[in-house]
């Protein structure tokens, strides 16, 4: 079974900061689009970074400038380095592999668990 598991979610302040990890499954993570997606209660699923496997990334404007994905091919892990929080960006996270191509920020078969975020005013 693939297997991804998030770490790194917290509770911090708006304009604070949070990493978050994911390490997968190699047979996914050399192969596949991955990124990450996040929900919040009465909220659609949304992706809102990804990176291809010839690392190009992708982001959601929301978070776009705020927000940084990167990866750690020898580690198998996806990192999302978040900064300038906002309340609105309150959610569980969860890495996943997405469909191609990764610019449409589209979830695929594979998601882990998740980590929560949590940002107060």
């Amino acid at each position: 079974q693939v297997q991804l598991v998030e770490t790194g979610g917290g509770s911090v302040q708006a304009g604070g900061s949070l990493r978050l990890s994911c390490t997968a499954d190699e047979s996914i993570y050399k192969t596949k689009c991955m990124g990450w997606f996040r929900q919040s209660p009465g909220n659609d699923r949304e992706g809102i970074a990804a990176v291809e496997t010839d690392g190009s990334t992708a982001y959601r404007p929301s978070v776009q400038g705020r927000f940084t994905i990167s990866q750690d091919s020898a580690k198998n892990t996806l990192y999302l380095q978040m900064n300038n929080l906002k309340p609105e960006d309150a959610a569980w996270y969860h890495c996943a592999s997405f469909l191609r191509p990764c610019t449409a920020l589209i979830g695929d078969n594979y998601w882990g668990q998740g980590t929560q975020v949590t940002v107060s005013s």
